[in-house]
């Protein structure tokens, strides 16, 4: 599937330094490439039933940041996203809105498209759909099946079984609650809120994920060598970052909502298919609150990337607000950061057009941006690097405003 339109990167003088991001399993900060010139990023994509808010925004900004970090200190980068065209929420929201699922799941992945666009967000370099990869789940199930990792639970209405993961089961690459480290009390109630059934009777286990979902009349389906169904959500993106990019990868990456279970169950797949870790890091960004309740579709409290352009804010304004955030931070949005942002906005594009006074510091301040970019995608620090440059007149070089657009992706002027 494709993936949408680059924005250009320019090229700058110079390699920053490489990066250091937070890791939730290590709780610390890492450099989880390892020492290698190859950084792989897996972000979890969308389920394409609603427009891109904020949270969704900020959650891809912040891994083009750490790409374009990569890339500025000198790394190749591979990197994969899926979208998750189809699953529960989006065949309920069809239902509801008497459209065709597919229908729907297209219209919205083509306007992420082009809020990433706007955004001026990098693409990755595989962009997946689950439906284009059914088959190859199936594969992956089956053979957790074989070597014991998988086991059937009867299911009424259904010709077949669903497969479940045994989570008792561990790996010497995985084991429950290693990347979460969650209590089994939490570990159960955030099963029940985000998707899971641990009131499922027949499962040897409440936290046990489904691998696998006999087709039920009226739900799309698929013929594979499991029979009829459809894949689970936690093994789609075990499959498809293995498949794409290798194991382990650098960086598995979404919001801090999908610590658990999401990439806890994802871990323990990918290390029962392959024995080895999904990822040396796990990577979260904070959640975005609006009108007190944390930015969510099931909420209807959306203030949406789209919304916000055709009101006429500027995406670079969009942009630059998120960026005024650490990624990891749970934050409120109020229309005032997005005044505060087109503001400051301005000023940087009057700086960047303007007469300088002290050109000789200019490489001190892009020396400022990379430190800060480098240190936990510091990118507050970063803006507030080029405030302070602006404030002391120093010049805005040519090298200086393609550093702004290479790793802040504000383009001025």
């Amino acid at each position: 599937m494709r993936a949408w339109q680059a924005p250009v990167l320019p090229s700058v003088p110079g390699t920053g330094p490489r990066p250091v991001v937070h890791d939730t399993a290590a709780g610390k900060p890492v450099d989880p490439t390892r020492g290698e010139e190859r950084a792989a990023l897996y972000v979890c994509g969308i389920t394409p039933y609603d427009a891109t808010h904020l949270g969704h925004a900020a959650t891809y900004l912040a891994f083009d940041t750490l790409v374009r970090a990569w890339r500025d200190a000198g790394l190749d980068v591979d990197y994969a996203q899926n979208t998750t065209d189809v699953d529960d929420p989006l065949l309920e929201r069809a239902a509801r809105d008497g459209v065709d699922w597919r229908e729907l799941a297209a219209s919205q992945i083509d306007l992420f498209r082009r809020d990433m666009e706007a955004l001026r967000i990098l693409p990755p370099d595989d962009y997946v759909a689950v439906t284009d990869e059914v088959d190859r789940v199936a594969e992956a199930v089956a053979f957790l099946q074989e070597t014991g990792y998988a086991y059937d639970v009867p299911t009424d209405g259904s010709d077949g079984d669903d497969v479940y993961f045994d989570v008792n089961r561990p790996t010497e690459a995985w084991a429950l609650g290693d990347e979460s480290r969650l209590d089994r009390e939490t570990m159960l109630a955030l099963s029940a809120e985000r998707g899971g059934d641990p009131e499922r009777p027949g499962k040897r286990d409440p936290l046990d994920p489904l691998l696998w979902r006999a087709a039920r009349d009226g739900e799309p389906s698929w013929d594979t060598e499991l029979g009829p169904g459809r894949p689970g959500w936690h093994i789609e993106c075990s499959v498809i970052a293995g498949d794409k990019l290798g194991l382990p990868i650098s960086v598995q990456g979404g919001g801090s909502d999908l610590v658990f279970p999401h990439h806890e169950m994802s871990a323990g797949h990918a290390a029962a298919l392959a024995h080895q870790p999904l990822a040396n890091a796990y990577v979260h960004t904070g959640m975005i609150a609006y009108q007190g309740e944390k930015i969510s579709k099931s909420l209807g409290n959306l203030v949406t990337v789209r919304g916000l352009l055709d009101d006429g804010a500027d995406p670079r304004a969009i942009r630059l607000a998120l960026l005024s955030h650490k990624y990891s931070d749970d934050w409120e949005w109020f229309p005032a950061e997005l005044e505060s942002a087109t503001t400051r906005l301005a000023s940087w594009d009057a700086w960047s057009e303007g007469a300088p006074s002290h050109a000789d510091d200019a490489a001190d301040v892009i020396a400022r941006i990379r430190a800060r970019v480098a240190d936990d995608l510091d990118t507050p620090g970063a803006v507030a690097a080029v405030d302070t440059a602006l404030a002391g007149g120093t010049a805005a070089t040519p090298e200086l405003v393609d550093v702004i657009d290479a790793l802040l992706g504000i383009r001025l002027g």
